[in-house]
């Protein structure tokens, strides 16, 4: 997508390679983008793992304070909430959930073959913290695209080249999937306040200039002074598309102290949550059977 002239370049100020940990008592196998380990580096970013599962997966476990995207690259993924939320999505989906005051929720391999997800926390300001929770299902099918020669782009979240995702957002996030076919340019335009990352998924490409190989993730850091700026794309010769996930948004700036599966501001708010997890205020853990097979 072409930049307003006025749109300021953007460059790549690190780039990061995942960190593979191999399987554990939930998944086959695992690996980090995002460590939740330098917040201030990444926000509002937190975490972006990956993982592949097939069972048990992810019972049911508590959110509070920040929202989950999910995408699913390969296999079904089931999941379902204490608010009777429940479905199952296929590759390309995306389930945007706000943990908000507090969610019990689940992500399983559909009849326990397999799934491949990444989940992306975003953090919320001190304001939105306790926000009512909400569920999404954003399916590949129903998501706008921009086509241009060369290059195809998935919008989930935000307005990209004045067309605008389905996400429903509590603070502004621009995300999107971008293809760039073998020898060609593209040029993202993001906001010029907004943290970027961008993560190969596959291929090879280069982000403002910079090599990035599948399985790096690419950081570009708000650039001052300009309400637009571009990241440019250029996917590298050969047969390979280059696709590449895209997030960015305004760092919020606040203190945060994270608690295993909670995100506030403070110690103490983190003990609340636990306490507030275990009296039953977040509600009951769900008796909801599995999906029929089909």
């Amino acid at each position: 997508m072409s930049a307003p002239t006025a749109a300021a370049g953007r460059k790549v100020n690190r780039i990061d390679t995942k960190t593979r940990f191999g399987p554990n008592d939930q998944v086959d196998d695992r690996a980090v983008l995002i460590a939740p380990n330098r917040p201030a580096l990444t926000d509002p970013f937190l975490l972006l793992s990956e993982d592949w599962f097939s069972s048990p997966g992810f019972e049911w476990h508590p959110h509070r304070g920040l929202e989950t995207v999910t995408t699913v690259l390969d296999g079904v993924l089931e999941h379902g909430d204490n608010a009777g939320n429940v479905g199952a999505l296929a590759a390309g989906d995306v389930q945007w959930m706000t943990a908000g005051r507090g969610i019990i929720h689940r992500e399983l391999a559909y009849r326990n073959e397999h799934a491949h997800t990444l989940q992306l926390w975003v953090n919320l300001p001190r304001s939105k913290r306790m926000t009512d929770t909400r569920y999404q299902d954003l399916l590949a099918a129903s998501r706008p695209q921009i086509e241009q020669p060369g290059s195809r782009f998935d919008i989930i979240s935000g307005t990209v080249g004045g067309v605008s995702g389905p996400a429903l957002n509590n603070w502004p996030i621009t995300g999107m999937i971008a293809t760039v076919e073998p020898g060609r340019q593209a040029d993202v335009v993001l906001p010029g306040e907004d943290r970027a990352f961008a993560y190969v998924l596959s291929g090879v490409t280069k982000i403002a200039g910079r090599t990035v190989r599948a399985g790096q993730i690419a950081w570009s850091d708000p650039v001052k002074g300009t309400a637009t700026s571009t990241l440019p794309l250029q996917a590298a010769d050969g047969d390979t598309p280059a696709v590449v996930m895209i997030y960015s948004g305004r760092p919020i700036g606040e203190s945060i102290v994270m608690g295993g599966p909670f995100v506030m501001n403070t110690n103490q708010e983190i003990q609340d949550a636990f306490r507030d997890f275990h009296s039953g205020k977040f509600g009951q853990i769900p008796r909801q059977a599995r999906l029929k097979y089909r």
